[in-house]
């Protein structure tokens, strides 16, 4: 129900950051582990990773890249979060929401109309650094969006505030801030949040795909740069 509610709307949310369609561009990036360009030595290196993302966006003379929704990413062996610090955890590789990379500082507006659910800050490498999540209602359909790697300073926001649509409530985050990744936003659409609150995971195995697939819809419903 709530894919059919997004897929009858897709196109008429309010842009989440700042973009100019006729003067500006946006081009998707490959972060997957097909990517044979991406390698640890980058990866492994937050300077050298945030230097290979901004090379990317200059050679195409672009103010954002975007993509990633069910990636799978060799860029998750940078940490232990994601394979559960255990020996004989699989890992966490497959990404379940939408990046869009770009400059520290870029502003965040709600997609639509919604109240802040909670926050949460995870500073650990490769977590999300700043958190918020935001419950929206669309045509009875209750659902929440989850946005990482923000500025520390937009936790500043309460429990219960209402933004309308079109609002900034946040920012691409540091890399001290944000988790210690290249500036960007990570943006994902929850169906149910399971009793979380301020988190929610944005990678999965391989094999709990099926799983998070419902319940985490393509962002691209939500999201145009076209």
């Amino acid at each position: 129900m709530l894919f059919e509610r997004l897929q009858f709307h897709a196109g008429k949310f309010h842009p989440l950051v700042p973009f100019d369609k006729l003067n500006e561009k946006a081009v998707a990036l490959d972060l997957s582990e097909k990517n044979t360009e991406l390698t640890p030595e980058i990866f492994l290196d937050t300077p050298t990773f945030n230097e290979y993302i901004q090379s990317l966006l200059k050679a195409e003379e672009a103010r954002y890249g975007y993509g990633g929704y069910l990636e799978n990413r060799s860029v998750y062996a940078r940490s232990r979060v994601f394979d559960a610090g255990m020996e004989t955890a699989k890992p966490r590789t497959l990404h379940l929401g939408l990046d869009i990379w770009g400059a520290v500082g870029t502003e965040i507006m709600a997609p639509l109309d919604a109240t802040v659910h909670s926050t949460g800050y995870h500073p650990d490498l490769g977590n999300y650094g700043a958190t918020i999540v935001l419950k929206h209602n669309l045509e009875g359909i209750s659902f929440y969006t989850l946005y990482g790697h923000l500025s520390k300073a937009d936790l500043a926001c309460k429990k219960g505030d209402l933004l309308a649509a079109g609002t900034v409530f946040a920012h691409f985050g540091q890399p001290w801030e944000n988790g210690q990744w290249p500036p960007h936003l990570h943006f994902q659409i929850i169906h149910q949040l399971h009793g979380q609150q301020g988190d929610y995971p944005g990678v999965c195995t391989v094999e709990e795909a099926d799983f998070y697939k419902q319940n985490c819809p393509d962002p691209f419903l939500m999201v145009t740069f076209d």
